[in-house]
C-alpha cells in the first residue's frame, strides 16, 4: 500500500527515528503504527544487542538533590562517542530518566529500567534510542545518599559527578563549604571518608607494599612492620577525605576546614561518579 509522506512524518513525531525508517516500518506494518513503531523497537533492539560488546566511554552524569536537601541521587546516562554525549536529545533522556528515578523513589539501576517511561519501560526506551542514535546506550551508575545536608557537584565536562553528607550543626556557608568538599572529591578521589572507611584488602595491601619497599631498601626485617605502619599512616593522610590537604588551601585539612566554618561540621559519606 501506498505511505504518505504526512504518515511517514507523523511515525517520525512519535518516535524521533528516521525518515526512510519510519516509512519502511509503516510499509512492513502496510500503515499500522502500533505494528510500526513495534518494527522501530525491534530494529533498536538489534541494534541494542549487535553494539553489546561495544564501550560506553562517554556520556553525561545527572543529580537531583530533594527538596528538603537530605537526599541525593547520581545518574550516569553512558554512549560511545562525545558527538552522541552531547546532543540535546541525549542529554534531555538522561534528565527525564533522573527525574523519574527521584519520582519513583528507585535504588537500583535494574529499577529504573522496569519504571514505565512513554508507554513502554525506560529500558526499552533505551533500547529505542540505541535503534535511533546507532550506538550503544546504558545508565552506567546510579548513586543515592541521604544525611543531614546533602551537596552535590557536577564538573564542568558533566562526566564526573559528587554528592557529600554533611553532618550539619546548624552553622552558615554549609552548603558552599560542602561545594568545596565535593570538589575536593572530584579532584583527589579519596578512597574514603577517613581510615576507619578503607576496607581491610586495602590496608593489608598498603602493609605488605610497605614492607616490601622497605625490604628492598635494605632495612632490617625487624624494623618493616613498623616502617609499614608509617607508611600506611601517610597513605590515609593522602588519600581519606578528612586527612587530605585542603586543595583551596593546604595548610588544612579538610577535617580543619569544616571545622573552621561551623564547629562540628564533617562528611559522614560521598558518592563519586565518573565517566571514562
Amino acid at each position: 500500500m501506498a505511505i504518505t509522506a504526512q504518515e511517514v512524518n507523523k511515525l517520525r513525531q512519535m518516535t524521533g527515528a528516521g525518515m526512510m525508517d519510519c516509512k519502511k516500518a509503516l510499509t512492513e506494518a502496510e500503515g499500522d503504527f502500533e505494528k510500526a513503531i513495534d518494527i522501530l523497537r525491534k530494529k533498536g533492539q538489534k541494534v541494542s544487542a549487535s553494539r553489546a560488546d561495544r564501550e560506553t566511554k562517554e556520556g553525561v552524569v545527572v543529580t537531583d538533590i530533594s527538596a528538603d536537601g537530605k537526599t541525593g541521587v547520581l545518574i550516569s546516562l553512558t554512549c560511545e562517542t562525545d558527538f552522541v554525549a552531547k546532543n540535546e536529545e541525549f542529554g534531555k533522556l538522561a534528565n527525564s530518566i533522573l527525574s523519574l528515578a527521584v519520582k519513583e523513589n528507585a535504588d537500583s539501576v535494574e529499577a529504573i529500567q522496569a519504571l514505565p517511561f512513554e508507554g513502554i519501560t525506560v529500558g526499552e526506551k533505551i533500547t529505542e534510542m540505541t535503534g535511533k542514535i546507532g550506538e550503544k546506550i546504558e545508565i552506567s551508575h546510579f548513586e543515592k545518599l541521604t544525611g543531614d545536608q546533602v551537596v552535590a557537584y557536577i564538573h564542568s565536562n558533566g562526566k564526573l559527578g559528587v554528592l557529600v553528607s554533611l553532618v550539619n550543626s546548624g552553622g552558615t556557608n554549609v552548603e558552599d563549604a560542602g561545594k568545596d568538599v565535593a570538589m575536593q572529591i572530584a579532584a583527589m578521589n579519596p578512597v574514603a571518608v577517613d581510615k576507619d572507611g578503607v576496607d581491610a584488602t586495602t590496608v593489608e595491601r598498603e602493609i605488605e607494599v610497605g614492607k616490601d619497599q622497605a625490604r628492598q631498601e635494605g632495612k632490617p626485617e625487624e624494623m618493616l612492620e613498623k616502617i609499614a605502619l608509617g607508611k600506611l599512616n601517610k597513605f590515609y593522610k593522602e588519600n581519606t577525605l578528612l586527612s587530605q590537604a585542603f586543595v583551596k588551601d593546604n595548610s588544612k585539612t579538610i577535617a580543619q576546614y569544616l571545622d573552621s566554618v561551623s564547629k562540628g561540621l564533617t562528611v559522614s559519606a560521598f558518592k563519586r561518579i565518573s565517566i571514562g
